[in-house]
């Protein structure tokens, strides 16, 4: 069935691309709801239809450093987490990072304790955005399939992790129409991973990774990582172009983000993930409301943004995350990277812990975002 139209999981999904995309060492450790993504690659692996090496980890803390090492190797890896497995990961993620290691990794997206929930929010992913990871986010499966390609060809191209973000339950265990790229199509795109000597560790050609830095030499290290990030922004476009044309997509979005609506819109309301799709099935009625949804959210792609929201009268920020004394991440970012302060931009926070979002609520957000006082509202309280 690949190249052709099926119902999948979205784990599934993710899964199958994966294989396609050949890593050699794939390490994760189960946790919910990323656990299908992993059991999917490791019955692949267990059945012959697969030919990476598949090592179990006995902690997610051990699966950020078995492919950290493999990937110091030079060869392609993979790994998954969600939420407290993310958290445990925290250190060996900001060391793949400063290492410069081009590890991909899916992030199920779900909300951290405590209380204790297994459900999705973005909580888990905003913990670590300054780690020096790019981070995608998927609006559906599809989307997802895709975006796992782009990661390993951006990572590769620059020798940055990538970690794509998928709503856990929401995308990961919902059945969606997807195509599945074959390895060949894939190989058009993404060619075999060959490191440059000196990338990698090898005995004929020694060299150090993630050495000890004093003051002299840590700032420009951490200087040059933030100024990689920001240039990997003009790439990340080139080569999602470049990947939808091979894939013989339709889409409108450039990669960084996707706008929907008039030109000349009353307002916008600006989130990512899979609640794109409740908030444009709530407005569809609606001639002076667009949506924009953000793919990309580190580098942040604040120039593209502006472009798309000075017009605009009224906007909405609606996102599944809130930074606990200040106001939805999302929403900082945005304010912050617009020039034009006297535009009425509100924050709305919705979804923690799994809350469903409702066509109501975004109407009722809708009609909030034409009023003037700027207070954070929590929306979708019982």
């Amino acid at each position: 069935m690949e190249n052709k139209k099926q119902i999948l999981e979205g784990s599934q999904a993710i899964a199958a691309v994966i294989r396609n995309i050949r890593p050699a060492v794939v390490s994760a450790y189960p946790i919910t709801p990323q656990t299908h993504i992993v059991e999917k690659l490791a019955k692949l692996k267990a059945d012959g239809e697969a030919n990476y090496e598949y090592v179990r980890a006995e902690s997610e803390f051990a699966a950020a450093s078995i492919v950290l090492g493999a990937s110091a190797t030079g060869v392609r890896t993979y790994s998954a987490t969600s939420s407290q497995g993310l958290l445990l990961m925290t250190e060996v993620v900001f060391n793949i990072a400063g290492m410069r290691l081009p590890v991909v990794m899916t992030c199920a997206n779900r909300a951290v304790s405590a209380p204790i929930n297994i459900w999705n929010d973005h909580s888990d992913v905003m913990v670590v955005r300054d780690a020096g990871w790019i981070q995608l986010f998927a609006g559906d499966n599809q989307e997802a399939v895709d975006l796992h390609i782009l990661a390993y060809k951006i990572a590769e191209e620059l020798h940055l992790p990538v970690m794509i973000n998928v709503d856990g339950f929401v995308l990961t265990h919902a059945f969606e129409p997807v195509i599945i790229p074959s390895a060949e199509i894939i190989k058009k795109f993404l060619p075999d991973y060959i490191p440059e000597l000196g990338q990698y560790l090898n005995p004929e050609n020694p060299v150090t990774l993630g050495a000890f830095a004093t003051p002299a030499y840590y700032f420009e290290a951490r200087e040059s990582l933030h100024n990689n990030l920001l240039e990997s922004l003009k790439l990340i476009k080139k080569e999602y172009k470049n990947l939808i044309s091979i894939l013989d997509r339709k889409t409108g979005g450039n990669g960084l983000v996707e706008y929907y609506g008039p030109k000349k819109p009353e307002t916008i309301i600006v989130a990512m993930g899979s609640v794109i799709g409740t908030i444009r099935e709530a407005i569809k009625n609606e001639k002076n409301i667009g949506v924009l949804k953000i793919m990309t959210y580190r580098p942040f792609p604040g120039d593209e943004i502006n472009k798309i929201l000075l017009p605009a009268k009224n906007i909405a920020v609606v996102e599944k995350a809130i930074s606990l004394g200040q106001a939805g991440p999302l929403f900082s970012e945005i304010k912050a990277a617009l020039p034009n302060n006297k535009l009425n931009i509100k924050n709305y926070i919705v979804g923690l812990g799994g809350r469903d979002v409702t066509s109501k609520m975004i109407s009722e957000i809708v009609a909030d975002a034409k009023k003037k006082n700027g207070k954070i509202k929590f929306i979708g309280k019982i």
